[in-house]
């Protein structure tokens, strides 16, 4: 870690997506899904990639380990509590990592000392203990005051101390529950900066919560105080109102690094590609209006925007869209475009096929364009996001899908549904087309999962417009997400409601007794 802290103005980035953004509700990712995710932000650039909660679930257990042997240059990071076994269980699953880190942690603040019933002196003897532990299994480890923002100025310092001293080489400072503001933020860092001693030899690194929506702010605080690690990440994911935002913090050191001198090793041209399949696999849509990454971030609509726009961008934008990847959408695709082109046209949106994939996307390319005339960059988006998502070849299958609406009732579906290979026809009624579809679906294959969450947006304008569909359901605490994209809007709504569906296949068949 020493060759990190030569650079003083070299700020690591620390994602921790699959961690702490997969613990919003309904966010839970498959086990390729995180697998696909840690190859982009190793590919990015971010420096550690917190993957999970190795004690949590073998599935959690699995999806780190894997990362960890798959991980070609980022340092690969599991979460355990202030308990030997999480602690060895978080090893068990980054030891085959190139470089390997312990992440471990315990809540200091009053609240959180009464919740354990410990008090200073002894919950001071177990952070001796356990992070004298990590260190004992790997040279690389971080520890974090959970709530420290919260916690006593004299008591924070005297458990960094004991921590520094038990070996960490990372002190995380949480503002667990986004309580904190920016000049808070800073002073925190510069205390135990000046107070505690060996402070001047290890990292310390800030992560914000956006409870109050300062949690950018917080962070870039804390770097300007001395901290060289950001924890974030990617849409500002995570619990309640989410993490920093990792493609925040990134541009705004690449913006504004006239009053913010320092870097990131981050490729900010791979920011959109991840924003996008990240939203996908989290079934977390990102907000039009989302700072960077937002569908509006580089429109301009009122007409003084686009007259200064025209005779010079940077009147109104302070940063290029190339910069993050993103490029002018163009109407280049049709019914005529070929392989070769879908594939060259799909790189330059940042994906990358094998000739497997290429073929089936091609597929599904040529039955769109058969359907629509122009089909716009955001068309292809949300068409990968259908081949590369949740499965639809998976134990459901929609064969065929006929709809009755209108004013008059009762609206009625009908469908052929596939099972195991197996056709089931099917009718039923609803209030309206989708709840009539998804009824039917669920006369075939009955289930006790409740819908928490269906949305429809349009991908792009005009009434020939894809339709992207994402549902989210939750059973017996399992909750799942699916999505699907088609220029019938009821077409889509099936297909997501089956993605879920099969998700859920997957996820009993993980939980069920051996």
């Amino acid at each position: 870690m020493s060759n990190m802290t030569t650079d003083k103005s070299r700020v690591l980035i620390f994602d921790t997506t699959l961690r702490d953004g997969e613990q919003s509700p309904g966010a839970t990712m498959t086990h390729d899904e995180k697998l696909e995710i840690a190859e982009m932000l190793d590919n990015m650039g971010v420096d550690i990639i917190e993957a999970g909660f190795p004690i949590a679930s073998e599935g959690d257990f699995a999806a780190v380990s894997e990362i960890a042997k798959r991980a070609k240059r980022a340092v690969i990071c599991g979460l355990s509590r202030a308990k030997p076994g999480d602690i060895e269980r978080a090893w068990e699953a980054v030891k085959h990592a190139n470089l390997p880190r312990i992440h471990t942690f315990i809540g200091t603040s009053p609240s959180h000392r009464a919740i354990t019933g410990m008090d200073m002196d002894e919950m001071a003897d177990v952070i001796h203990d356990t992070v004298s532990l990590a260190r004992n299994l790997c040279d690389n480890v971080q520890w974090s005051p959970m709530d420290a923002t919260r916690t006593e100025d004299d008591y924070l310092c005297r458990v960094v101390e004991i921590a520094i001293q038990a070996g960490a080489t990372t002190i995380n400072i949480p503002d667990t529950v986004g309580y904190t503001a920016p000049a808070e933020s800073g002073d925190i860092i510069k205390m135990l900066l000046e107070r505690v001693p060996g402070a001047d030899e290890i990292i310390f690194a800030t992560h914000c919560h956006n409870d109050l929506g300062m949690a950018t702010a917080n962070a870039l605080a804390a770097v300007d105080a001395g901290a060289r690690q950001i924890e974030c990440t990617i849409n500002g994911l995570g619990e309640r109102a989410g993490n920093t935002a990792l493609e925040e913090v990134v541009m705004a050191i690449k913006v504004r690094n006239d009053i913010m001198p320092y870097r990131t090793e981050i490729d900010t041209t791979q920011i959109m590609n991840i924003s996008r399949r990240v939203a996908t696999v989290s079934g977390f849509p990102v907000q039009y209006n989302k700072a960077i990454v937002g569908k509006n971030a580089f429109a301009h609509e009122s007409g003084i925007h686009q007259d200064g726009m025209l005779k010079n961008a940077e009147t109104f934008e302070i940063m290029r869209p190339e910069d993050i990847g993103l490029r002018e959408t163009s109407l280049v695709m049709g019914k005529h475009s070929g392989r070769a082109a879908l594939r060259a046209k799909l790189e330059n949106l940042g994906f990358t096929l094998g000739d497997n994939q290429l073929k089936d996307v091609f597929v599904r390319f040529k039955e769109l364009a058969d359907r629509k005339k122009e089909i716009f960059d955001d068309d292809l988006v949300a068409l990968m996001s259908t081949a590369t998502g949740s499965p639809l070849e998976g134990e459901l299958k929609l064969e065929s899908l006929r709809v009755v609406c209108g004013t008059e009732g009762p609206q009625s579906a009908e469908m052929e549904l596939s099972i195991g290979g197996k056709t089931n026809n099917v009718s039923a009624t609803g209030d309206g087309p989708v709840d009539a579809t998804f009824n039917a679906i669920k006369k075939v294959f009955p289930h006790a999962a409740r819908l928490q969450l269906y949305q429809v947006h349009a991908v792009t304008e005009g009434t020939d417009a894809q339709a992207t569909v994402s549902v989210r359901m939750e059973e017996n605490g399992k909750i799942v997400t699916g999505q699907s994209a088609d220029t019938d809007t009821v077409v889509a709504s099936a297909k997501a409601y089956i993605n879920a569906l099969n998700n859920l296949v997957v996820r009993r068949e993980k939980t069920a007794p051996a």
